[in-house]
């Protein structure tokens, strides 16, 4: 999505939202992009939360909603592509095949893959387009369905934890996060180690919020909960979820 339109699109989503009291969408969104919206729009008037299909997801929608709109639908669609399992389809291959339709890269959320099998999370709008068009990828042949059955084809899954940090610095909180010496993480900050929101962190004074994607390389990739909560000690209590690798058992 162009950056410096970027700013625009989301306070025009918030502003249009109000004016005509329904429902309005923006994305799909890298992590990066939803922290700005976040930023932008902490202060809207109107209620916005984030959602790419599926828990855990790391590109998502953007979606501002007026009082009425409760439990309101995102306009996502799980795509299911089925294929051999004797031939092998990579990321890069299905999104390559979704962008040589001409459809815009923030039409299409995460794609997961297994062996014989792969969900797409697409835009409403251009799901039927896909459906129609899509019966190889490269050379392998496909058939994409509309919809998903779980579990998904997905390697890795989420568990939640809580920890306490001295304030909301990224040097505090990946030390908790990773159990590791605040003077530890400096040295993976200062190597360029550590991101938020798929943006590296170049001074460990960068305050975390609560939706911050927190990768720190050799050690884990982690969602922040919340950082409300403070112990006796006057510490802040952190709720993060860790992206856990599953071993799938041959």
């Amino acid at each position: 999505m162009d950056a410096e339109l970027l700013p625009a699109r989301i306070n025009d989503t918030a502003e249009l939202c109000e004016k005509t009291c329904t429902p309005k969408f923006l994305g799909f969104l890298t992590s990066a992009e939803a922290a700005l919206a976040r930023n932008i729009l902490k202060n809207a008037r109107v209620r916005n939360d984030f959602f790419g299909g599926y828990e855990g997801a790391e590109r998502v929608i953007l979606g501002c909603f007026p009082d009425w709109a409760e439990d309101f639908p995102y306009p996502i669609s799980p795509l299911t592509v089925s294929f051999r399992k004797a031939d092998v389809l990579s990321h890069r291959d299905i999104l390559g095949s979704l962008m040589a339709l001409g459809i815009k890269r923030e039409t299409v959320g995460d794609i997961l893959i297994e062996e014989g099998r792969a969900v797409a999370f697409v835009s409403d709008d251009v799901k039927e387009y896909i459906l129609d068009q899509v019966e190889k990828i490269g050379r392998v042949g496909v058939n994409i369905t509309d919809g998903c059955t779980f579990p998904l084809p997905e390697g890795d899954k989420l568990e939640e934890f809580t920890g306490t940090a001295a304030s909301d610095r990224i040097d505090c909180v990946a030390a908790a996060l990773c159990r590791l010496s605040r003077s530890k993480v400096c040295e993976l900050i200062a190597a360029g180690l550590i991101t938020v929101n798929s943006v590296p962190v170049s001074k460990p004074t960068k305050s975390v919020a609560a939706g911050d994607v927190i990768s720190v390389r050799g050690k884990g990739r982690y969602i922040a909960v919340s950082l409300d909560g403070r112990t006796k000690k006057d510490r802040i209590v952190i709720k993060y979820k860790k992206y856990i690798q599953e071993v799938k058992k041959c």
